[in-house]
């Protein structure tokens, strides 16, 4: 049986000017498809087994190539956006038809040129598309521990939940909404640290390191955002948290550790209303 969006190993049936029919043994002509002439090799003649990628034309046939798409169905890779239209978005797949994300499988509005990390399936029409729906295809992640460092890519955002990750673009992960201290994006990818496997597999992720490593660069960033108020911050960490993470990008406990540090260098004093830097 051929299979479209997968590779298959056929055999030519018979030939045409225009190109090959492929099909298996004691195919039926119902049951072939073709390989257009521009890609039957000189070494591909009647009887010659092939390896083709199926695949449906302009038209709407089945058709085979030989070229390599960039994915295959049931495969999650990143495809990069060529076009949005009325009905979603086109994207390059390596082959001359580019394959549609339509609207309803988008999780957040794409935008021509950027990449975007999608899952291959087939419609109702048995028609090739592609998903950024990937929560239900990712897998418990391997190969990690508690505390390792990811790198992956954010597929889908929800309000009070936060960044759900494919780790390595494979792996189920999510970064909670409490871990996220500077804005992410679909199609963003992030690095970060394994804050936890839970029991299914899928792992809590952070993007900041550890507080006792990440406390060095952020109170080098919040001396150097101090200096460009002229050496004086008009709050001190004691200010609201929603102020502090406007104006760094941090929660307020890793202010206040970040401040404590530059107090314990020398580098700042705190009075009643401000943070001054020491000169």
């Amino acid at each position: 049986m051929i299979e479209i969006g997968k590779w298959n190993t056929l055999k030519v049936i018979r030939s045409k000017d225009f190109g090959v029919y492929l099909g298996e043994e004691g195919s039926k002509t119902a049951d072939t498809v073709l390989l257009p002439r521009k890609q039957v090799g000189d070494d591909i003649k009647a009887g010659s087994v092939v390896d083709v990628f199926i695949y449906r034309d302009s038209q709407d046939r089945l058709i085979a190539t030989t070229n390599k798409p960039l994915i295959t169905l049931g495969e999650i890779k990143k495809l990069k956006v060529k076009s949005v239209t009325g009905i979603g978005a086109f994207m390059d797949w390596g082959l001359e038809k580019d394959i549609l994300l339509p609207f309803k499988e988008q999780t957040a509005k794409v935008s021509e040129g950027r990449e975007y990390l999608v899952r291959m399936y087939t419609d109702k029409s048995d028609r090739l598309c592609v998903s950024m729906k990937l929560y239900e295809s990712l897998e418990p992640i391997e190969g990690y521990k508690d505390g390792d460092s990811f790198t992956g890519t954010v597929y889908e955002y929800k309000k009070g939940m936060g960044a759900f990750v494919a780790v390595d673009d494979k792996y189920s992960g999510l970064i909670h909404e409490s871990e996220l201290f500077n804005k992410v994006y679909v199609g963003d990818e992030v690095s970060g640290r394994i804050k936890k496997i839970r029991e299914d597999g899928k792992a809590d992720l952070m993007l900041r390191e550890p507080a006792y490593i990440q406390m060095n660069e952020d109170s080098e960033m919040v001396y150097d955002i101090i200096k460009s108020y002229k050496g004086v911050l008009p709050f001190t960490d004691k200010a609201d948290k929603e102020l502090i993470k406007k104006e760094f990008g941090l929660s307020k406990n890793a202010f206040k550790r970040a401040v404590g540090k530059l107090l314990k260098d020398g580098k700042v004093e705190i009075t009643d209303s401000t943070i001054n830097i020491i000169k």
